[in-house]
């Protein structure tokens, strides 16, 4: 019986996970971005700002323990919304202590 429990627990923390129910905290990645790198995160927040590039399109997302810049496809998000963002982990460069990460949304 114990064991039954056990698989069906495990077995709806993946479909939270793999559904993107799941958030990771930015600051999470921000202070660690090479453990993140290429990976598939879920991330929540408030849209601080939006950038309509002629080559990309990003927004700034902040959930309280720091921003990332989401790049995206889709239409920009207004500034204030509360969205829910999941797309692959790209540590870009580093200088020093700095790190430029960014979230690329999926489509």
């Amino acid at each position: 019986m114990a064991r039954i429990r056990l698989a069906t627990l495990l077995a709806l923390v993946a479909l939270l996970v793999s559904c993107g129910f799941l958030t990771t905290k930015i600051g999470d990645i921000r202070e660690n971005p090479e453990k993140y790198d290429g990976k598939t995160v879920t991330v929540k927040g408030e849209v601080k700002s939006a950038t309509n590039l002629a080559v990309v399109k990003f927004y700034v997302l902040d959930d309280g323990t720091g921003e990332i810049r989401v790049v995206t496809e889709r239409t920009l998000p207004k500034e204030g919304k509360e969205v829910r963002a999941r797309g692959t982990v790209h540590r870009a460069f580093s200088i020093g202590s700095m790190s430029f990460v960014v979230i690329e949304e999926k489509s």
